[in-house]
């Protein structure tokens, strides 16, 4: 089973406006509201090619209960700790006609000490030799950001693999721990060596060698429109995108790392995971909002993806 982590989870609003304005009245064409936060994208991605999941997470007010509400409506299992907090909701503003996506984001809610504490007792409680915990995703504001290394920590003692998907700190205190995988993007990337990748080879070169300095067993690092780089103790695999009709970029990494647990999950090779999660990111982004792309279109997009070995 894939057990996820969101502790920064929201109610993700996506509205379409064409010819969107700063600074004048815009109409809306449409709009639709999902559960979201990056652990939760991981689980639906996850629900809809038939895996075993479980979202965890901490949330709050009637965002928080919207959230609960929409899993269980969608038979996601899960369990949150409850705060007195409202947790946030994102808004996504999407202009089909500039080809543009603008994320507007809240913070989240404050998280005490107690909170963390209450949210420790029901992950810990979760451990099991045969599951996968996936780690990803921002904060808020006062939780420390060395909190995902803490935990990827324990469990990998433990012999429990991890996966992270998070940027900034949460990244950079969380790698040196040795999460099982690691899926940066390049940008990401770029921050944590603190300067400009030119190349995919140059990524490929720069990922092996985290991968070894940590005690990593598999790294992706997402390039975006240019595809993905696979890399394991032994080889570097480059695998390019697909040219399709882009609705929404939220939640493609998302669906990657989904794919990606599912496969370790499932025990597949690394044929079958490059294929499905390219394929996972590829149907995101033609999916709208956050809503999880459909096992039937994930599935008719992987026998197209095409790779190579660096």
């Amino acid at each position: 089973m894939v057990i996820t982590v969101t502790l920064n989870p929201a109610a993700d609003r996506t509205v379409e406006i064409n010819n969107f304005e700063i600074g004048s009245v815009n109409r809306i064409v449409s709009e639709r509201t999902d559960a979201g936060g990056k652990g939760i994208n991981v689980s639906k991605t996850i629900r809809s090619l038939n895996g075993k999941t479980k979202a965890l997470g901490i949330a709050g007010g009637r965002t928080g209960l919207y959230i609960t509400q929409y899993l269980d409506e969608t038979g996601i299992e899960n369990e949150f700790v409850k705060i007195s907090g409202e947790s946030r909701t994102n808004l996504k503003i999407v202009d089909n006609i500039r080809k543009t996506i603008t994320d507007i984001n809240e913070p989240g809610p404050l998280i005490t000490g107690e909170d963390v504490e209450r949210f420790e007792n029901i992950l810990f409680k979760h451990i099991d030799k045969g599951s996968i915990f996936v780690f990803s995703g921002s904060v808020p504001g006062s939780i420390d950001r060395g909190i995902y290394g803490k935990w990827i920590r324990r469990l990998k003692k433990e012999g429990i693999r991890t996966i992270l998907d998070a940027d900034g700190d949460l990244l950079k205190y969380g790698i040196v721990q040795g999460p099982y995988l690691c899926k940066p993007n390049v940008r990401e990337l770029e921050t944590l060596v603190g300067r400009r990748i030119e190349s995919p080879a140059e990524a490929g070169f720069l990922g092996k060698k985290i991968l070894k300095e940590n005690g990593i067993e598999v790294m992706v690092i997402s390039l975006g429109e240019k595809g993905a780089l696979f890399i394991n103790r032994n080889d570097t695999f480059y695998a390019s995108a697909l040219e399709v009709e882009v609705k929404s970029t939220v939640g493609a990494g998302d669906a990657m790392v989904a794919a990606l647990a599912y496969c370790i999950d499932m025990g597949y090779s690394m044929d079958e995971m490059i294929r499905l999660s390219m394929a996972s990111g590829t149907a995101a982004v033609m999916s709208a909002g956050t809503k999880a792309p459909s096992y039937e279109l994930i599935k008719g997009l992987a026998d197209k993806i095409t790779y190579r070995k660096l």
